[in-house]
């Protein structure tokens, strides 16, 4: 799903060999018209093209024992579940909570579960708009991203981030190229009312303690109030390599408790830092006792569990 220059559907007919048969599409005319010449161009005329939008796959030649979206998905398509065969695998940048994963699904009979979460970006999909975003100050430099299953009204933090702002720290650090963010995903799997902080440089200028990452940072948003993960430069010895540590800031009556459950979820990263967690996937017609434990997130086709 997603033919792009054709790259992709090359490198999975290599890996397929001679007998194995590859279909690629893509619903823009023009991209699967340049990826069936570069196709032909490379000696993969044997590839197949087709022009369609994605989410309704190539049932005509399946069941597939592999398929790979290269488009960020918010849902995993019904159709998707008919075209993968029991024991095949799923590749996907999926979205969820303002964060964005490539998961890589094991077919099973009920479900998918995944074996591998790995940081990604891609382009969205065009046609799923179940993410919604807003700026939550005048100026409009400070904007929030989440999903439409979450309780969260921009409208209601206007003035939030002009309150006193409550600070917690906690004793993780990390180097200057360490990755935290796990930290994101396990407040995924704990925190319904986790979603994506971005601040513009003015806004710190202004005053706005700043995020652990300006342009995507975790937050936690309840009512009036929110919170956010930060870092800050320990004191270290001249010449020695710097070290941040890891705390969240929160704005608004419930602003401390907030970054509270923000250090919680920072403590129970920093023992075990490249844990992943379990995403799980199921028809969105299954039933709440048929679901693995973790946190519950639906979509219109999927129901997603994220667990540790």
């Amino acid at each position: 799903m997603g033919a792009g220059t054709g790259y992709n559907a090359a490198l999975l007919k290599h890996l397929t060999g001679p007998s194995g048969q590859v279909t690629t599409c893509d619903i823009d005319p023009d991209v699967t018209a340049h990826a069936r010449r570069m196709l032909d161009a490379n000696g993969y005329a044997d590839v197949r093209v087709v022009t369609r939008d994605g989410a309704l796959g190539a049932p005509e030649r399946g069941p597939y024992d592999r398929m790979i979206a290269t488009v960020g998905m918010w849902d995993l398509p019904g159709a998707w579940w008919d075209q993968l065969a029991v024991g095949g695998r799923l590749v996907v940048p999926l979205r969820w909570r303002g964060l964005s994963r490539a998961v890589a699904f094991r077919r099973e009979k009920d479900r998918m579960r995944s074996d591998s979460v790995k940081m990604c970006g891609f382009l969205p999909v065009i046609g799923q708009d179940g993410e919604r975003n807003d700026y939550i100050d005048d100026d409009r430099l400070v904007r929030l991203y989440w999903d439409e299953d979450q309780p969260i009204a921009p409208e209601l933090l206007r003035d939030s981030l002009t309150r006193p702002k409550s600070v917690v720290r906690t004793d993780a650090t990390v180097g200057p190229a360490e990755s935290f963010d796990g930290v994101w995903l396990r407040l995924s799997a704990t925190e319904r009312v986790t979603c994506r902080i971005t601040a513009k440089p003015a806004a710190m200028e202004a005053g706005l303690h700043r995020p652990a990452s300006p342009a995507l940072s975790p937050a936690l948003v309840e009512g009036d109030s929110i919170a956010y993960l930060t870092l800050e430069r320990t004191a270290e010895d001249p010449g020695a390599e710097p070290r941040f540590r890891l705390g969240a800031v929160g704005y608004g009556p419930a602003g401390a408790g907030l970054a509270e459950r923000i250090c919680a979820q920072i403590r129970a990263w920093s023992p075990a830092r490249t844990a992943e967690p379990v995403v799980t996937a199921y028809p969105a017609d299954t039933p709440d006792s048929d679901l693995a434990d973790g946190a519950v997130i639906d979509r219109p086709s999927v129901r997603l569990v994220i667990a540790y």
